[in-house]
Order: structure tokens, then sequence, then C-alpha cells
């Protein structure tokens, strides 16, 4: 397939091929004029590429080689770009010298394979070769392919036949059928050898931070190492490219895709990390690596972002309950609960306190022998200097809960009173801190309570109930909701 782009139209002759091309009736790029010389431009010609790779599905790529051109119009083939190539967004300039004047620029991205060149022969003629069962005589027949969608239909001089009989043999490949994906640009320019830079923005590659979280033995601090983890499906690979990462989202125009282009697309010890720059660029994170990195095509690949150790943790246990609650009579008797572990750090201090891209996090703890057990894992969002991460890692174990509505009246159509107890039961070795928050839909008031809450919001009523050591502690409260 082939998207073409018009730059400068010279006459009604050019407008014409123009139309024909996108009609189909020319099988292929528009028809340039007789004087035009060819000049390819292989990936091996490359003197430098550079990749910006963002979140959601985007690069920017950046290409120079040096080019000789013959002078005059020229029909470039810039091959080995990416398949994912947004066409509508190529550029190519001279970086140094006279300047180029562009013509017109074609993208084919219809790469050859068996079925693609039959589809490109439907109309024309092919060789049918067949052998004979016994003796192995081949036998050569022409016939003119009618279809080659659902099925192949051949047309021979005497009959229609449906399926391949045999070998096909074609006479040459189509030009707009191409082994890898092109651009193909028509340009005026005078000879000689001239560094020509090509970008463009393509789909196909992304990347993602990936964390490791290591506790103490305590869990009082953890050691954490994140990792740039960068995939490319975008249907060419970059050799020893300057590569950089932009970290937040950035606006993208939900344009439809045209109908041609719908069918196109163990725990060792620690290292030292020897992590990228970083910028602020606008309201975005720019991240540069010093050396050059080879991204190979269809490969997943992780660079070392930052390292840092001894970073003081926070655990807390916390038991949500629900504004659900408040409404009517709970006849189900009591509830057996679990409560959520989180851990909490700060973004700060040491070898912290710098921009964290949004990724997943997995903790390890280590067991009595050392070694180092996986305990949970979470995904973050962007997150700034100096803010708080919080992760949750599962349910408590040791720790449990039972939820008991204890009575129910209804005063008003919209005005109720409920009371709960929350008892809270603690296996552990240590004295453990629960969080309890229950969500209080309306406006609500506090009746009575045996521990003193935290209006934290205006929904929300929240106590940290201390459990002690293979003991158990109750929350019971009383509160008025009017809707």
């Amino acid at each position: 397939m082939r998207t073409t782009q018009y730059y400068r139209l010279r006459g009604a002759g050019v407008f014409l091929a123009a139309v024909l091309s996108c009609s189909g009736l020319m099988a292929g790029a528009a028809t340039a004029a007789p004087d035009v010389r060819e000049v390819m431009s292989m990936a091996a010609e490359r003197e430098a590429v550079a990749v910006t790779v963002y979140n959601d599905d985007l690069a920017l790529v950046k290409e120079l080689r040096r080019v000789d051109l013959p002078g005059g119009m020229v029909r470039l083939t810039w091959r080995d770009v990416a398949a994912q190539m947004r066409p509508e967004t190529a550029l190519l300039r001279a970086t140094s010298g006279p300047a180029i004047e562009l013509v017109e620029q074609n993208f084919d991205f219809d790469l050859l394979s068996p079925q693609k060149l039959l589809e490109k022969y439907v109309g024309r003629e092919v060789t049918v070769i067949r052998s004979h069962p016994t003796t192995g005589e081949e036998r050569r027949e022409k016939a003119t392919v009618l279809a080659a969608g659902s099925g192949t239909v051949l047309r021979f001089a005497d009959r229609i036949e449906t399926g391949v009989p045999g070998r096909l043999a074609f006479d040459s490949v189509p030009s707009n059928l191409r082994d890898r994906p092109t651009l193909s640009v028509v340009l005026e320019a005078p000879g000689g050898k001239r560094p020509l830079e090509l970008s463009y923005l393509t789909g196909g590659l992304s990347w993602q931070a990936d964390y490791v979280a290591n506790l103490s033995a305590d869990g009082a601090r953890l050691d954490l190492d994140a990792w740039v983890t960068l995939t490319n499906r975008s249907g060419t690979g970059f050799e020893r490219a300057t590569l950089q990462l932009v970290a937040g989202t950035v606006n993208r125009v939900a344009a439809p895709r045209p109908e041609m282009a719908a069918d196109v697309m163990s725990m060792a010890g620690r290292a030292k990390v020897r992590g990228p720059t970083e910028e602020s660029l606008m309201d975005y994170h720019l991240y540069s690596f010093a050396r050059p990195t080879s991204i190979a095509d269809n490969q997943t690949k992780q660079l070392a972002l930052l390292s840092a150790t001894a970073v003081p943790v926070r655990r807390q246990y916390l038991l949500a309950g629900n504004a659900g609650y408040y409404g009517g009579r709970i006849d189900q008797g009591t509830q057996k609960l679990k409560p959520a572990v989180f851990i909490e750090f700060d973004n700060k201090g040491g070898q912290l306190g710098k921009p964290l891209p949004a990724g997943v996090v997995r903790v390890y703890a280590r067991d009595r022998h050392g070694a180092a057990q996986f305990v949970g894992e979470d995904r973050i969002e962007h997150t700034a200097k100096n803010e708080m991460l919080k992760l949750q890692l599962g349910e408590a174990f040791d720790i449990t809960a039972e939820r008991k509505q204890t009575s129910f009246r209804r005063i008003a159509d919209n005005v109720t009173e409920s009371a709960w107890r929350i008892e809270l039961r603690n296996a552990r070795e240590e004295a453990v801190v629960v969080r309890v928050e229950e969500p209080m839909p309306g406006d609500w008031e506090m009746l009575r309570e045996s521990h003193p809450h935290a209006k934290d919001t205006a929904r929300l009523a929240a106590w940290n109930v201390s459990v002690p050591a293979g003991g158990k502690a109750v929350l019971e409260y009383a509160v008025r909701v009017r809707w």
C-alpha cells in the first residue's frame, strides 16, 4: 500500500497523475517525469540516529544519512523506516548546504509476501508450473489471476480453476510492493554528497518504568532500583541510537486512521546503576541516556533508570468500610474481614527526590535464610519529587477483623441512626496499629464512639486503633446520617 503526499504540483499532467494514483488506475506510484533518476538509501548509510520514546506507543525518530544525489529531479528511495510511521509527520531536510525542494512523497508499507504478490497480480498473467507425478517433468501454462482474496481463481485459455494447481511464477515484483517499509521522495537539489535528516513520528515504540523494592529484615527500610522497559514493535531496528524518554502524557488528536492502513499495524546482588540525566521539558520530564543503545525490532530491553538505598518505609494496615452500610438494617450477622497491607515512603532525600515515571513496583522481603521472596506489587502514577508513594501489597494474614451492626433505626425517610462494633485481632508477635476508614454518605454526626475519630474529609471518618501483640481491640461507634 502507498500513502502519497504532494508538496508542489507542476501543471495539469501531475494533477491527473495524482488522481489516477489514488483511484488505483496506475497500479502503484505516481509516474515521475522520464528524466527523474532514482537513488536508494539503506539503513547501513545511517551516520546518526536519535529516538525519543513516549509512554503511550509513540516515538520521534531522527536519522542522518549522507546521500550522493545526481542533481536535478531525483526519486530518493529511503529504506528501513518504521512500518508504523505516520507519513504525514515525515520531514526531510538538508542539514547543510543548499536547501532541497520536495515535490512528492510516498510511503510504501505493503510488504512483500506470497499472498500480497498474488493480490497485486489480479488481472495480470502468471505462469503455472506443474510437475508430472511419475516422471517429474515440468509443464508450464499461462493463466490470468481473477481473484486472490478468500481464494485464488485462475483463468486458463480453455477453463477457469480455483486454488493454486502448482507453483506460480511471476514476471516481476510490482514497484509499490516492498520487502521492507520504504519512504519514496521526489525532490530537486544540486548534485553531490549531501547530509540529509529524516524525522518522523511512529507507533510501535513504547516504554514504562519497572521498579524492584527490597525490604530490610525489619521492614523499616527498602532499597529501590528502577529500570526502563523499552519495547520496539515498529517494524525496524535502530543501531547505536541516541535514546531519550519522555515521562508524561502528551495530548494527541484522535483522528481515525485511513481505511487503507487498517491492516498495518533472580534476585542477585545489587549492581551499581548508571542512570540517565533528567530535565524538565515544558510540563513533562525528559530522560537522556549518555551511551548509545541498539534497539532491535520485536525486542524488549531494559536500561537502568535509578537506584536508591536505605529508604525509610512506613507500614500501614487499612480496614476500609462502605458508604452503603448506613442505608438500612443488615441482617447477615458478623462480617469477617482482612485489613489491606500498605507500605509508604517519601520521594525525597538521599538518592530519591527526583521525578519517578509511572510503572509497577514489585516488592521483595527476605526470609530468615536471607533469600528474597516476592510479597506484592502495585502500580504508581507519575510521581513528582517530595510526593509520597503508597503501595498496596495484599491482605494481612495474622490480622483479622469482624464487623457487626449492633442497632439500626430509621428516624425519617432521609435520616437513619446505626451502631457498629468492629473487633480487631492480632496474632503477630508485635503490636500493630490498624487504620479503620468509614465512608459516610450525606450529612453525618458521630453520636458516640470508643475511640476518637478524625474527620479527614467531609465524607470520611477514620480511627487509628492500636492492637496488642497476640491480643485484640474493639472499636464501637454510633452515627446519625441524613441524606
